[in-house]
């Protein structure tokens, strides 16, 4: 078993962190869940881009919350750019499009838009946060 092993990775924009982000977040924890989330697990003085791929490779789900701030930052190539590159490399990879479409998503991220996901268009960020704790009490944990 890793250590620090955690069932998901959130992936977000920056602008999102106190508020989206932040929220889904304490969802995810209410329910049970272990998030990697920048927020929480960056400490001062650390190097930013280590500790996001430290955070990748011991988390077992990435989550990607696609807001209208994401899909303005994706094409520019930065932090949230490296971190879908990562993600979309692997098996388990669920984006959460809230306040912004698939279509959207399309437009910015293919390969992103391809893949299952969850929308706060049909359900609220709770029932978003309940469905996510499901698959992580369905999904076998990597050793």
């Amino acid at each position: 078993m890793k250590p620090d092993l955690r069932d998901v990775f959130l992936c977000h924009a920056w602008e999102d962190r106190q508020d989206a982000a932040k929220e889904l977040h304490d969802l995810l924890i209410l329910n049970g869940v272990s998030v990697w989330f920048s927020e929480k697990d960056i400490a001062l003085g650390v190097p930013l881009m280590r500790a996001i791929d430290k955070g990748l490779a011991n988390s077992r789900i990435g989550l990607v919350l696609v807001t209208p701030a994401l899909l303005r930052r994706l094409p520019l190539e930065g932090i949230a750019d490296k971190e879908l590159s990562a993600l979309l490399a692997t098996d388990q990879l669920v984006p959460i499009v809230h306040n912004t479409t698939y279509e959207a998503l399309r437009d910015v991220s293919p390969l992103l838009a391809s893949r299952t996901g969850l929308s706060t268009t049909d359900e609220t960020m709770k029932e978003v946060a309940a469905k996510l704790a499901e698959l992580i009490a369905y999904e076998p944990a990597k050793t």
